[in-house]
């Protein structure tokens, strides 16, 4: 192996601690740095919880494009406007439009392959470490829908079969069968057996931190604003202190864009801003993670009850939580089950997505020490341990034995 690197880790949640864990597997010197503490209630606290080795299936799709104006007009669709932030998202929208061709659908439909299928057995690299003590469940991840928009379900299977994913079809027997206390609305669904969920995103992120900190990482609560560079090397200032390393990796999600912007890198990085809501003690209604594909939600079953997660709304990172949304998510759980209490925690957070639909994952395009992991919109928790993998195995000088060129920032210059 090189000499021990000293390297900076600017983002705690599942990208960064991911990327610094495999960085120690290296046998590097590494420092964490977040403004808040790990675990706090960012994304990799409040998704879904799902580990979806089969998600290969874009957003940027030709389908997408008619069925939009119907999603923005429905309060139970899954989609809506923070209508003063329509200006400012402009160029990302011409930007995902020219990305919803079939040709480029499948180009990032096969990219995400490539990395979702060594999703699961690298998390289990990471997982052999620590006691997850009934954290994850593998009971696989079920998708079911009604007789409307069957044209954009059909592309969803056919798109899985040519990359090779293994999806079980389900008649509306079978589908009850699994989960009888869902109300029968659907006409079918698809099953991946092999998915499986977290029960509770947070504790399996505060046990990999604890990880780091056992294998020597340092963490310092820090709001990194900007880097400097001496002779190449990164320096993060603060306060009181000045700090220079060998390498850094930016992996904070959608604050990331804060800082490639200082790096003089123009990445179209924008938010989907993401909710859940919590129906206590609710979780025996379901045995594994259910997604309904025509209003966009999903309902996991975790520690804290029924988590109703979904819809994704445009408006930035720093307009107020839409009661509306939660409104949805209540309207919608109540669709799907009878007889729900009133739903507590409502939680808003903030995805990270380029117009592509493609991670951003290896160096900045002006300086050759400086990594990048962010991006990975709705899949940010399955990527969390490949995508670390990666960032250690680039910095380490090793060949991945994987075309890492799609995710390269160069894409966007």
């Amino acid at each position: 192996m090189e000499k021990k690197l000293k390297i900076a880790v600017i983002g705690s949640g599942i990208q960064g601690i991911c990327s610094a864990l495999f960085l120690q597997k290296k046998g590097h010197i590494v420092t964490l740095f977040d403004k808040d503490d790990p675990g706090s209630p960012a994304a990799s606290y409040g998704n879904a919880g799902h580990f979806s080795p089969y998600a290969s299936v874009p957003l940027n799709r030709p389908d997408v494009l008619t069925d939009v104006p119907a999603m923005l007009l429905s309060n139970r669709g899954p989609l809506a406007l923070k209508w003063g932030y329509v200006p400012k998202m402009l160029p990302w929208f011409f930007s995902f439009i020219r990305n919803c061709t079939s040709k480029r659908m499948m180009h990032t439909a096969k990219n995400m392959h490539q990395i979702l299928n060594l999703s699961l057995s690298t998390y289990d690299e990471l997982f052999d470490e620590i006691d997850l003590n009934d954290l994850v469940d593998q009971k696989g991840i079920m998708y079911i829908w009604n007789d409307k928009n069957l044209k954009s379900r059909q592309l969803e299977i056919d798109i899985r079969n040519e990359l090779g994913v293994k999806q079980q079809i389900l008649t509306p027997k079978e589908i009850h069968d699994l989960e009888p206390k869902i109300k029968p609305f659907y006409h079918g669904g698809v099953f991946y057996s092999y998915a499986k969920h977290a029960r509770n995103p947070k504790k399996i992120l505060l046990k990999l931190f604890d990880l780091f900190l056992k294998k020597g990482g340092t963490f310092l609560k820090l709001n990194v604003n900007d880097l400097k560079f001496e002779n190449e090397k990164p320096i993060i200032k603060s306060d009181n202190q000045t700090l220079i390393f060998d390498k850094a990796v930016i992996a904070c999600g959608a604050f990331s864009k804060k800082l490639t912007d200082k790096l003089d890198e123009k990445i179209p990085l924008d938010t989907e801003r993401g909710y859940h809501i919590h129906f206590k003690n609710c979780d025996h209604l379901l045995s594994r993670p259910v997604i309904f594909s025509n209003r966009g939600f999903g309902i996991t079953p975790m520690e804290q009850g029924l988590r109703v997660v979904g819809t994704v709304e445009f408006g930035g990172l720093k307009n107020p939580l839409s009661k509306s949304r939660i409104k949805n998510l209540v309207e919608n759980a109540k669709y799907m089950f009878d007889n729900l209490p009133e739903h507590q925690d409502e939680w808003l957070g903030f995805r990270p997505s380029l117009p592509d639909f493609l991670p951003v994952i290896g160096p900045s395009k002006n300086h050759k020490n400086v990594f990048y992991s962010f991006g990975h919109h709705h899949l940010g928790w399955t990527l969390g341990a490949i995508s670390g993998k990666i960032i250690s195995k680039m910095i380490s000088n090793e060949n991945t034995n994987l075309d890492l060129q799609p995710y390269s920032s160069l894409r966007f210059s």
